[in-house]
């Protein structure tokens, strides 16, 4: 066989868009392939033209780009910078120490972007998920032989065979079916496997029954299709691409972690190079002031902030684990502290995902299940006697649809439940029947309602006397869905089930009371308006009827109408709570769904989401149709509802709040889903949702619960609290390290504190009490707060004002104070030099030292809170704490008493007298801060200005 390309290669790997509304023939000739499928030569020759069939990531960099580029930040630059002052310095006068300074600064830049770049590059794990769709192998028909090749090598015109369990390997047309359904759920979004068809159904072609879709998995029966998409050129290809080209959004902690590193760089090159100027001028000694420099810099630099902020997040994504969050990305954790929108599912999320029957109406009547309930013990007594029998049922369901009784199915009599209502619910139905919870397998919808026949009929025997000839499945375009099956009696039933609005159109009859009679216009109006009653308590209402039939074909009017199903899926009981308190937070809610806008706005209100009285719903036509002013004028309402959406419309939704400047968490499970994971400023994923979504996410929810995220915004909030805590706590002791330079310039002063000592406080006895400081539980009052502006620094004026302004002089002070008592009692006269081997000066050195340690012990007891009273929470309520200030002294006990320590941070063993003398200090500094908590407890202005952080 010889095969002709029938286009350009832009029409042979390229889909056109229009291969499933074009005659086969046509097709065939577009692809120039017959059904024999392509030669060898001619497969081969189009795979070299239009490449392999794989997901290809664009732009993408290499991993050696991609770990240089951690290193750009101000921090890196510095410290890198300082790091090669010291070697110079010890180049131009060895033996002084300065190599060991610049070791310990390489070894600070190198651990923090290396831990930076395996943050990021699990995040490219995204597009693996996508690629694990693809099946490794694939039959096809080349030269009429069936052969095994790598899905990798198939190429548009290739003939495929797919059988019952297969993943789709690329997109085609189907040329051959036999009873083949292939679920497209994680393409379209539809949760019930679908009948394939070799006629063209909707011009959409995702609606379309004609062709299959790469990743896309076969449930039943086999067929042949011939591949017009491969790779990218493919409908998850494109989902894949979009969801790489939507841009991450950095993090707001990251952003401010960068605003951070920023000023206070700036404020350490402005010292450096402004007192290296001026001890240049003063001292005429290049190396000395060189080595100032390096002093300033290193002083002003925390460096260990980066690591005790990414242990601090550590620490709160285990808590958050172990309530069933699972954080992915670690600063995403403050994410959500400071999130302002959260949009979310609403099945499963909000709802319990446990769809049962909750309601039916045979004709025009309302049928109350057989045994009681919980719900139904509720409408009891006096209140049964007071209604009639049509209110009373009214009110049980309601009660039912509320959740009251959710983990009951309602018990219905067979003999009041005509015999054509069952054979409809049972028969017009791909739901299987399951041991396993929730009873079925497939579409929710379709299992509730087979497990409601099953409490009336054996569902085997029905369908052993009632075979199904055909169906006629359901699709968005027709609403509804016909089978036709074979009575005892050797004659024909078409079974109609679909939406209500479609059904009773088609309906010229009704059932009622047993007996077949005419149904008239405003019949039919007035058991839409049945239908609505419903709808408007969060029941998915389906409508059943059923005709006797001649011949076997789609039949469109002269139905029996039977009556409705109303279908529930009850509210988490904690969702309720939850959204208040999101509401209480400051958090809007934001839920969208599939389902019709009245059953929407009914789930919404039995969640709480319209608390405020004013509920906005938005369909999913309305957010095409309106213009940007109209859409950010709505959505400015506290409570919004998104009905009859679909997945791209997820991505226009986040985008929208962001556009308004919202910091948006948005749920989600799907493949379609993935791109407003990815976009939003937190994505959360179901822990039941597909690879993709779940890759996509910052955050995956192990239960599928609403509640659980309102759990994880308290958890980042009080992450973004203690970040606040600990960074007041680490700059506090920049100060004490600073003024010895100054002094050293300015007044010629032997230097108060060296650089070994200052790296011995920020890498050594700072970092445990900082990260203790990340496992404070929040203040009485953290999610009654609103959420922070995302103009919010965590580098404030008051944070600056509290370190450098009240908590760092103090502890200069001390310091200072114990560093002259030795000198003077050593008989050190004031302009003396030392040299610094001399044993007063290694004291003096190791008192300045001492007294910042026993300052900043002081201070992580202060730093606890930011409004209470230290003292209200409790000695031993942080254990950490109490571990981080035994560390600080073992540390300062190593540095004063081991030989090899003094050896290296040229301190000297020193009098406890000494050491005692900064404790007033220590206390005074513990004083100062409780009574900047009482003045913003009593919301004194003046106070609030300087001290509030």
């Amino acid at each position: 066989m010889e095969n002709k390309l029938a286009g350009s290669k832009s029409r042979i790997c390229l889909p056109q868009g229009d291969e499933h509304n074009v005659s086969l023939t046509e097709f065939l000739q577009q692809l120039g392939v017959d059904e024999d499928g392509l030669d060898e030569q001619e497969a081969a020759k189009r795979l070299k033209e239009c490449g392999p069939n794989v997901l290809e990531e664009t732009g993408k960099e290499s991993i050696l780009k991609k770990y240089v580029k951690q290193f750009r930040n101000f921090f890196s630059i510095l410290l890198t910078i300082g790091a090669f002052l010291s070697f110079l310095g010890e180049y131009l006068d060895p033996g002084k120490g300065n190599i060991y300074i610049g070791i310990a600064l390489g070894a600070v830049v190198i651990l923090n972007g290396t831990f930076t770049f395996v943050q990021e590059y699990q995040a490219e794990k995204t597009m693996e998920s996508f690629r694990q769709l693809l099946p490794p192998h694939a039959k096809v028909l080349r030269e009429g032989k069936v052969r095994d090749v790598l899905a990798s090598e198939l190429v548009a015109g290739d003939l495929i065979l797919l059988e019952e369990g297969d993943k789709v390997p690329a997109d085609g047309r189907l040329i051959e079916t036999n009873s083949l359904k292939v679920d497209h759920s994680a393409i379209t979004g539809e949760a019930e496997p679908q009948l394939r068809s070799l006629v063209c159904t909707h011009p959409n072609i995702l609606e379309c029954r004609n062709v299959v879709f790469s990743g896309t998995l076969v449930q039943s029966g086999n067929g042949k299709a011939i591949v017009f998409g491969t790779g990218q050129n493919t409908q998850i290809g494109n989902l894949a691409t979009l969801t790489e080209q939507t841009s991450s959004v950095d993090t707001p902690i990251r952003k401010e972690l960068n605003q951070f590193i920023k000023v206070i760089s700036s404020i350490a090159i402005f010292l450096g190079v402004t007192f290296f100027m001026l001890a240049f001028l003063i001292q005429d000694v290049f190396l000395a002031s060189l080595i100032f420099a390096i002093g300033i810099i290193v002083a002003n630099v925390p460096e260990g902030l980066l690591p005790t902020v990414t242990f601090a997040l550590s620490l709160a994504s285990r808590r958050m684990a172990s309530r069933n969050a699972l954080i992915k990305q670690l600063e995403s954790v403050e994410t959500l502290g400071s999130t302002t929108v959260i949009c979310t599912d609403k099945t499963g999320t909000l709802t319990q995902n446990r769809m049962s029957v909750n309601s039916l109406i045979i004709g025009f009547e309302s049928l109350i299940p057989e045994k009681p309930s919980d719900s139904e013990k509720r409408v009891s007594g006096q209140e049964a006697e007071e209604n009639t029998k049509e209110d009373l049922a009214e009110k049980v369901a309601d009660l039912r649809a509320e959740g009251v009784a959710a983990a009951e199915n309602p018990v219905w009599d067979p003999e009041k439940v005509p015999s054509a209502f069952i054979r409809v619910a049972g028969l017009c139905n791909n739901a299987k029947l399951s041991e396993l919870p929730p009873g079925y397998t497939g579409d929710p919808t379709e299992g509730s309602l087979l497990v409601f026949t099953k409490s009336l009929k054996d569902i085997k025997e029905l369908q052993k006397d009632y075979p199904r000839l055909e169906e006629f499945p359901f699709d968005s375009l027709t609403k509804r869905m016909e089978v036709i099956c074979r009575t005892p009696e050797g004659g024909l039933e078409v079974y109609l089930k679909g939406a209500p609005e479609v059904v009773v159109e088609m309906c010229g009859a009704i059932m009622d009371s047993g007996e077949v009679r005419k149904l008239d216009e405003n019949e039919q109006k007035e058991l839409l308006d049945r239908h609505l009653r419903l709808a408007e308590r969060g029941e998915r209402v389906i409508a059943l009827a059923f005709k006797q039939a001649e011949e076997q074909k789609e039949y469109t009017g002269d139905f029996v109408f039977l009556g409705f199903i109303g279908i529930v899926d009850p509210p988490r009981s904690e969702a309720r709570e939850a959204i208040a308190k999101c509401h209480a937070a400051g958090i809007k809610v934001v839920m969208i769904t599939g389902d019709h806008p009245v059953t929407a706005e009914s789930i919404a209100k039995n969640v709480g989401l319209a608390a405020s009285g004013n509920l906005e719903i938005i369909t999913g036509d309305e957010l095409n149709l309106l213009s940007r002013t109209d859409l950010t004028s709505r959505l400015k309402n506290p409570s919004i509802v998104f009905a009859r959406t679909s997945p791209i419309q997820k991505l226009k939704i986040v985008q929208l709040f962001q556009a308004e400047g919202e910091i948006v968490t948005m749920t989600g499970d799907g493949v379609n889903d993935a791109p407003a994971i990815k976009n939003a400023d937190m994505g959360v994923a179901m822990g039941s949702g597909t690879d993709v979504a779940r890759e996509a996410a910052d955050m995956i929810l192990l239960d599928d619960n609403f509640a659980t995220i309102v759990n994880a915004v308290e958890e980042g909030r009080t992450v973004f609290d203690n970040i606040k805590k600990f960074i007041v706590y680490i700059l506090a002791s920049n100060i004490p390290e600073i003024l010895p330079f100054i002094a050293f310039v300015l007044f010629a002063l032997p230097l108060p504190l060296p650089v070994q000592l200052i790296l011995a406080i920020d890498l050594g006895t700072d970092m445990l009490p900082a990260i203790s400081l990340g496992t404070e539980k929040g203040e009485g009052d953290i999610m009654k707060r609103p959420p922070r502006h995302r103009d919010e620094k965590l580098l404030t004026p008051q944070v600056l004002f509290t370190a450098y302004g009240v908590k760092g002089p103090i502890e200069a002070a001390a310091g200072f104070f114990c560093y002259f008592a030795v000198l003077l009692e050593g008989g050190w006269n004031f302009g003396e030099q030392l040299a610094s081997s001399n044993p007063l000066y290694m004291q003096a050195i190791t008192a300045f030292f001492s007294a910042v340690i026993i300052c900043q012990i002081a201070n992580v007891f202060a730093s606890r809170t930011r409004f209470q009273s230290v003292f209200t929470r409790g000695l031993f309520s942080n254990r950490m704490v109490l571990l981080g200030i035994a560390s600080e002294l073992l540390i300062l006990a190593f540095i004063i008493w081991n030989p090899f320590a003094n050896l290296i941070f040229n301190t000297s063993p020193l009098d406890l007298r000494y050491i005692f003398l900064s404790v007033p200090f220590a206390v005074f500094l513990l004083g100062i801060d409780e009574f900047r908590k009482y003045l913003l407890r009593k919301n004194v202005i003046w106070a609030t200005r300087l001290f509030k952080w």
